[in-house]
């Protein structure tokens, strides 16, 4: 008879959850636990909703499991401590969770292992927070892809209903710790934390009419066009199979967004050094701006371009922004005012609700021209013409700069004219024009 801790993380629910069912399917006595991770906390604001949005999931998650007559351990601290003396303490033969790519992740789970491993307790990885991981998506050669879409080709062709299957994990529910519980909940205070609400967080109901219309609405952030399940998907409180079953059957569109976010993972798996350093080493001989005055104006939304402040203040306001407005904002901070892409990285990484190293760094290094498959740096967004577009009535702009068209709304920081033909020229000069 043997006792294995089910350690949730990225995964915030019980329901098609690969790990759940590989340790309940391979013992008879699974534990939950969640660990909120000082390495990461320590390094938050206290009033990071992001931690209050996690907690009230993991209270969610407690409580079912509750009802199941067992129960969710909590615990507040450093994994590197905390699971070798619970399995100590309580003889736990076994550890299964969900695996994380992330270069934090990986080597925390390298040294929990080697630390288990040293009291002859197993660790187990599954695969949760993607459809394909590592290496199952390589090229002919057997090294990884580096561009799109001949990966989203190879991800489609690869791609059947084992992988979208769900994991029933119903069946092995039975073998859940029943017990009083062990552990009390914390409460955010006692991690140092507020517990104030500073804006209503998105709600996982997916609509089969919003994928349906994803590739027609998508691009203008006036409408309610985006299926804002991306903060769900981080933590995982939604499955990633159940979402690319809909998505195959009713949206290419919407399914390739789900094959780039398992692009971006698979990049910062295989190059870890992209999280920090251009992907394409030659981009970081850029000689970037240093101009403080210009980032604090673009943090505030108080560019002088109306498109770029809309999406600044509805960032800061919300922790959200719309993927189209985020291609614009990012553009502009690196084009235009030519400052270090790390800079926007940073802050959207703070801003975020649905902030996700791998795409975030992704995204900033495609915008800025120095990542993996990213647009050429001389593809620079006119935040005029990208209003005219996506947002030619102004609803956008309206809704989060009521100040603008008034004597109020501030002229713009710098000229479009001036910014496009400087950021060629200091690209083409760190580039040796090799591009």
């Amino acid at each position: 008879m043997n006792k294995t801790i089910f350690w949730h993380r990225r995964d915030l629910r019980i329901h098609d959850n690969a790990g759940l069912y590989k340790a309940l399917k391979s013992s008879s006595t699974v534990q939950p636990i969640f660990i909120f991770d000082r390495n990461i906390l320590d390094l938050l604001p206290r009033n990071d909703q992001r931690v209050l949005f996690i907690y009230q999931y993991v209270q969610n998650l407690k409580e079912a499991y509750q009802k199941l007559g067992s129960d969710l351990w909590v615990f507040y601290g450093n994994p590197l401590e905390i699971l070798p003396k619970l399995t100590e303490e309580k003889e736990f033969d076994s550890v299964f969770t969900n695996r994380d790519y992330e270069p934090y992740a990986l080597e925390r789970d390298k040294t929990i292992f080697d630390l288990l491993k040293t009291k002859n307790v197993e660790f187990h990885g599954a695969k949760d927070h993607v459809i394909f991981e590592k290496n199952e998506v390589l090229k002919d050669d057997g090294k990884p892809y580096t561009v799109f879409t001949p990966y989203s080709r190879k991800w489609k062709a690869k791609l059947n209903d084992y992988y979208l299957s769900s994991y029933p994990v119903e069946k092995y529910l039975g073998n859940l710790n029943k017990g009083i519980e062990e552990v009390k909940f914390l409460s955010l205070q006692k991690m140092g934390f507020s517990d104030v609400q500073l804006f209503p967080f998105p709600k996982d109901v997916t609509s089969s009419d919003l994928i349906k219309n994803y590739d027609l609405r998508r691009n203008f952030p006036s409408v309610e066009g985006t299926s804002r399940l991306s903060v769900h998907l981080r933590f995982g409180t939604i499955s990633i199979r159940e979402l690319a079953r809909q998505a195959q059957h009713l949206n290419e569109t919407f399914l390739n967004e789900l094959i780039w976010r398992d692009f971006y993972q698979t990049i910062i798996y295989h190059f870890p050094h992209s999280a920090k350093d251009a992907f394409k080493s030659a981009y970081d001989k850029i000689q970037w701006e240093k101009n403080e005055a210009h980032f604090q104006a673009w943090c505030e939304g108080k560019t002088g371009y109306p498109l770029v402040d809309a999406g600044m203040r509805e960032l800061n306001q919300t922790g959200f922004m719309h993927n189209r407005v985020r291609m614009v904002v990012a553009s502009f901070l690196t084009k235009h005012l030519l400052l270090d892409w790390r800079w926007g990285e940073a802050y959207f990484a703070e801003k975020l609700m649905d902030f996700e190293l791998a795409s975030n760094v992704g995204g900033w290094q495609w915008a800025a021209g120095c990542g993996c498959d990213a647009a050429p740096y001389f593809r620079v967004f006119n935040p005029a013409s990208q209003q005219e577009k996506f947002d030619k009535k102004f609803e956008y702009i309206k809704k989060w700069v009521p100040e603008f068209g008034t004597s109020k709304y501030p002229e713009p920081i710098i000229e479009h004219k001036f910014a496009r033909d400087r950021v060629l020229d200091r690209f083409k000069s760190a580039l040796n024009e090799t591009i």
